[in-house]
């Protein structure tokens, strides 16, 4: 029996459907390829019946990086704006704050861990509106914690889990600010 030949599995039909969508996103499929493409993908039996459909479009484009690490023993650190999360961020900070604003960021998974390493600052984080966060995994020493967010997942939402520990230092987690005299 060839490889072509062996069954696939739920997981396989639903990573040929993500690739499908990105490359319908991409311009390279219509409308209309995508549904007739979709509906093949998610009935497949085989890898045979798989590859068919994906044969013509480029190779994936790698995923962002699983796990990023971020250091400074003064200075201050800062990611906001457009900026792709990764699935686990660690972030170790001296003297430093940090701040994390999440609210325009591109995050491709439902679900991100940050671990905060903090000595003698706070850090700030900043959730997209519906967001939620769980802190009980992180230990403030003679800071405090406020989490002014929900703390329970919403399905299409991000949910952000939070640990590790602050010495000195404190964490505040809350949506955006509104901003009254804009256009």
């Amino acid at each position: 029996m060839s490889d072509l030949q062996m069954r696939v599995s739920d997981e396989d039909r639903e990573r040929s459907a993500r690739r499908l969508q990105q490359a319908f996103t991409e311009g390279r499929l219509t409308q209309l390829e995508l549904e007739d493409r979709l509906e093949l993908a998610l009935t497949a039996r085989t890898y045979g019946d798989l590859a068919g459909l994906i044969e013509d479009l480029p190779a994936d484009t790698p995923p962002a990086e699983d796990v990023v690490n971020l250091e400074s023993k003064n200075g201050h650190i800062k990611r906001s704006g457009d900026w792709s999360v990764p699935r686990r961020l660690g972030v170790e900070s001296k003297y430093g704050s940090v701040e994390l604003d999440l609210s325009e960021a591109v995050i491709p998974h439902e679900v991100v861990e940050i671990h905060l390493d903090l000595k003698y600052g706070s850090a700030k984080i900043v959730l997209p509106e519906g967001g939620a966060a769980d802190v009980n995994r992180f230990r403030p020493g003679y800071g405090s914690v406020t989490c002014d967010v929900s703390g329970r997942a919403r399905p299409g939402s991000v949910y952000v889990v939070v640990s590790g520990e602050s010495k000195y230092g404190g964490l505040t987690i809350r949506y955006p600010r509104k901003r009254w005299f804009t256009h």
